[in-house]
Order: C-alpha cells, then sequence, then structure tokens
C-alpha cells in the first residue's frame, strides 16, 4: 500500500485514531499543529473582547495610579498610565477613561 502524502489542511470528515502500537528511538517526536481557521464573525467577537478587557486594564492602572499619588495633573496621569500598560494604547484611549471614571465618582 502506497503512503499518502499529507495534507496541511483538516476537513470535518477527517477521523484521527491514537495508536497504541507506536514506537520510536527518538526521545522527542515533531507533531505539526493544526489551527482552526477564524471566521471573519470570531475574528470580529475575539476583537470586541480583546479591547473591553483592555478596558478595564486602562481603569485599573488610572485608580491604582490616583490611589498611590493622590493628586496629579492629567498629562501626568496618562503619561503614567501608559507607561503601565503592556499593550499600545493611545492617549485618546486614556483620556476616555479617565472621563467615565469621573462620569462614574471613582475620581
Amino acid at each position: 500500500r502506497k503512503p499518502r502524502k499529507p495534507r496541511r489542511s483538516v476537513a470535518d470528515r477527517d477521523l484521527f485514531r491514537f495508536n497504541a502500537d507506536f514506537t520510536s528511538n527518538n526521545r522527542r517526536i515533531k507533531i505539526t499543529n493544526i489551527q482552526m481557521r477564524e471566521t471573519s464573525q470570531e475574528r470580529t467577537k475575539t476583537h470586541e473582547s480583546v479591547s473591553r478587557d483592555r478596558l478595564y486594564l486602562i481603569d485599573a492602572a488610572v485608580v491604582r495610579i490616583m490611589k498611590a499619588r493622590k493628586t496629579l495633573d492629567h498629562r501626568g496621569l496618562v503619561g503614567e498610565t501608559m507607561a503601565q500598560l503592556k499593550f499600545p494604547a493611545t492617549g485618546q484611549d486614556v483620556k476616555k477613561r479617565i472621563e467615565t471614571l469621573i462620569e462614574r465618582e471613582y475620581m
């Protein structure tokens, strides 16, 4: 029987089974990862959840800084918040979150 050439994609009808009889002299065996394709709806949903999580992280950083400093001018607060964040955020994003924290009377 002629061995089949491996495919780069996985179809819904493909079936995988565990081969208990497999043996190898190698200590490590490379297994290629199969990545699922993300649809545009899933991608949009993922981006929305990531941006929502980032808003909470910005809020937490601002509140944490203000608890430590008590008083700080706007420019200093925006700069220090952006320095603490581990993801790229714009000054406009931080400014909006500061405004919402003021509206909700956190500051």
